[in-house]
């Protein structure tokens, strides 16, 4: 089992900066891929950026790319997501997700445990 508890949502204004952090517990960060995923209103859930268990192999969707980095520290267990030029769109409740294995390439689906969310607020 792996618990997840995101941290770091809030209100800013569109153009600003958040960064999100997991806290993961229950097993070695290092025996798992680590993704984040959001939901907006209305919409289903997409993956925003995924890593590998290692760090070494990321993955950004289209819509985030040259924004937001995604980063691990297996050391301190924790994942992190730097959210640089937010905008009205990227608001959501943002989840912190982990898929059992070592694959080189960081899976973008199938994940196993989900944190509760933590809510994202851009206002234009």
């Amino acid at each position: 089992q792996v618990q997840l508890v995101e941290s770091g949502g809030g209100l800013v204004q569109a153009g600003d900066s958040l960064r999100l952090s997991c806290a993961a517990s229950g097993r070695a960060s290092s025996t798992y891929a680590l993704g984040w995923f959001r939901q907006a209103p209305g919409k289903v859930r997409e993956v925003v950026a995924a890593i590998s268990w290692s760090g070494g192999s990321t993955y950004y969707a289209d819509s985030v790319k040259g924004r937001f980095t995604i980063s691990r520290d297996n050391a301190k267990n924790t994942l992190y997501l730097q959210m640089n030029y937010l905008k009205p769109e990227d608001m959501a409740v943002y989840y912190c997700a982990a898929k059992d294995g070592i694959a080189t390439r960081p899976p973008i689906a199938g994940y196993n445990y989900w944190g509760q969310g933590t809510q994202v607020t851009v206002s234009s």
